[in-house]
């Protein structure tokens, strides 16, 4: 037993007070639920049992990625935590998908659709059980806002546990890994590697269990939700596979119940102030523009109104530090090595930068959390000072114009420029893309049109991990820009924009925009105009006309009839 389960239990009662029953009392209390308490019996309940806080705990585990691979173990430390701590565990499990095996596929359109069942399942099985709290454990990257989003639902006392990050591989002497694989197929395509060294990178990029190693958007959401409040203090910065995972699970079980005794509940945590800390630490470790639209759904969930204007309103003031992958020199796990998110959270707090009175699911406040923090070793380069940043501002910009009347997000590091203009070239499909830049079509001086991924359009927003690997493979970076209604992943680097709001679905500019129309881009004054006059514009978005749905049954026309646009989070929980 850990030292903090160990405590947990000595303070526990010898009977759970009612308050900390509140569901599962409904469940199996009184003669009338003697066939539930049958049930259960079965499933090994003893009849002390049923006196106990009945936690759920809520396991992605699933053999399809090594992102999740490892996490029925994580559960099975988090559910003795649970139990050595007074309260009586019950492992289920949710989905996961691969965004990784899936990417550049027609199977990547369910990728954000599965942030929406994972939530969906979760809310389901606490809410049928009566669950009294639950921990979630999750991996890959819609995991972590789908797990948050049901816990924003549900309100009842709840907390996030990350699988962790995945060790990164080695090649020659360097780390590597799954994005490095994706370039390396631009470059063969750019006569720059063989196949075999394609192969090569392959074989060793991916060692084991963990999230994809970069500041990517698996540790991109970990770390947010971290600063959010609702995972356990360094949650974020551990390897997947290692002692100290093991113990945030089991500490983690022991504080679930606490926060069940306390009455502390996921919107007493998840505050707006709570929000803007989670945006904070996203900006100044250069994190995804996934986490711009999860963040936004994860609030609406939550209750709270979050928009693309707060990102600007907060990224103005917030710079990036932490020179990390894909624009940056270093994987998480280098990050893990000096300490983590905590000693960067402590910088942040008393910049000024975090709400330091907010709660968390220690039970205390942020400031208390970070109190006593410790700095990184003096010597690294991996998280600079404020007084030299990698980006004085957010490398996350949100653009306006007349492509993009309802909003577009790009990854700005600095280093593609902050200025871009070209001529569209456009495809309607990401695979076209790929085969236009793979083959030469593209060529510098283009900005790349996708349209037809949208939320709606695809459906599902897929992540264009494979084009904009391909133009960094064959040396295109600075050379062309890429304008989608599609996602980026978390690996993407270069001149990238994408959530463009309204879709091509949904008859925005971008359904209308022609081979060599002009496009110019300003990262400084975010905007994206398409240089056709207003009168060509208004003419052909009047003889645009929808297309027919890529998809009328199933899950996929399910989620492209309720959700929402990007740039409301792409939820399909709105309020009928």
């Amino acid at each position: 037993m850990s030292s903090s389960a160990k405590k947990a239990s000595k303070a526990k009662s010898s009977r759970t007070p009612a308050a900390a029953r509140t569901f599962s009392s409904i469940v199996v209390d009184g003669i009338e639920r003697a066939p539930s308490r049958g049930m259960l019996y079965a499933t090994g309940f003893k009849k002390e049992d049923f006196q106990k806080s009945q936690v759920g705990v809520a396991s992605t585990w699933s053999m399809v990625t090594p992102c999740n691979m490892h996490i029925d173990q994580l559960a099975v430390s988090v559910a003795q935590g649970i139990n050595e701590a007074g309260g009586k565990a019950v492992v289920f499990n949710t989905i996961t998908i691969s965004d990784g095996i899936s990417m550049g596929t027609e199977g990547m359109k369910y990728s954000l659709v599965s942030r929406e069942v994972i939530a969906d399942s979760i809310e389901t099985v606490v809410g049928c059980q009566g669950f009294d709290g639950f921990v979630a454990v999750g991996g890959c990257d819609k995991n972590m806002p789908g797990c948050i989003m049901a816990m924003g639902r549900l309100n009842r006392p709840s907390l996030f546990v990350y699988g962790g990050t995945i060790l990164p591989g080695e090649l020659d002497g360097k780390d590597v890994d799954l994005v490095n694989i994706f370039e390396a197929v631009g470059k063969n395509a750019a006569g720059a590697c063989s196949a075999e060294d394609v192969e090569r990178v392959a074989e060793v990029a991916i060692p084991g269990a963990g999230s994809c190693g970069g500041m990517y958007t698996a540790n991109t959401m970990a770390s947010a939700i971290e600063a959010l409040g609702m995972s356990l203090p360094n949650s974020s910065a551990q390897a997947a596979v290692s002692r100290e995972k093991t113990l945030d699970c089991e500490t983690a079980g022991a504080a679930v119940l606490n926060l069940i005794r306390k009455g502390i509940k996921p919107r007493d945590i998840m505050t707006r102030e709570a929000f803007e800390n989670a945006m904070t630490l996203v900006i100044a470790l250069g994190g995804s523009t996934n986490a711009v639209m999860h963040l936004i759904a994860m609030a609406h969930c939550a209750g709270v109104k979050l928009t693309l204007d707060d990102w600007t309103r907060l990224g103005k003031r917030v710079p990036v530090l932490a020179d990390l992958k894909p624009s940056g020199k270093y994987v998480m796990a280098r990050l893990v090595e000096i300490g983590g998110t905590v000693p960067l959270m402590k910088m942040l707090l008393d910049e000024g930068l975090l709400h330091g009175d907010v709660m968390t699911v220690t039970g205390k406040t942020m400031r208390a959390n970070l109190k006593g923090a410790p700095s990184y070793p003096k010597g690294q380069d991996i998280v600079r000072g404020f007084d030299n940043p990698i980006k004085p501002t957010s490398h996350l910009v949100v653009f306006r114009g007349n492509l993009c009347p309802g909003g577009a997000v790009g990854k700005i590091s600095g280093k593609e420029g902050l200025q871009f203009s070209g001529r569209a070239i456009v495809f309607e499909r990401e695979e076209d893309a790929l085969q236009g830049i793979l083959n030469g079509k593209v060529k510098a001086g283009h900005v790349i049109i996708v349209r037809g991924e949208g939320p709606k359009g695809g459906p599902g927003m897929r992540e264009m991990l494979s084009p904009t690997s391909a133009i960094m493979g064959k040396g295109l970076g600075k050379e062309v820009a890429l304008i989608t209604d599609g996602r980026f992943s978390g690996g993407s680097h270069g001149f990238v924009i994408g959530h463009v709001t309204p879709e091509a679905f949904d008859g925005g500019p971008i359904a209308v925009i022609r081979n060599g129309d002009p496009i110019v881009i300003d990262a400084e004054k975010r905007t994206i105009d398409l240089g056709v006059p207003a009168k060509e514009l208004d003419a052909r978005l009047r003889k645009w006309k929808q297309p027919k749905p890529n998809y009328r049954r199933g899950v996929l026309a399910k989620y492209a009839a309720l959700v929402s646009s990007a740039s409301e989070g792409a939820v399909t929980d709105r309020q009928f």
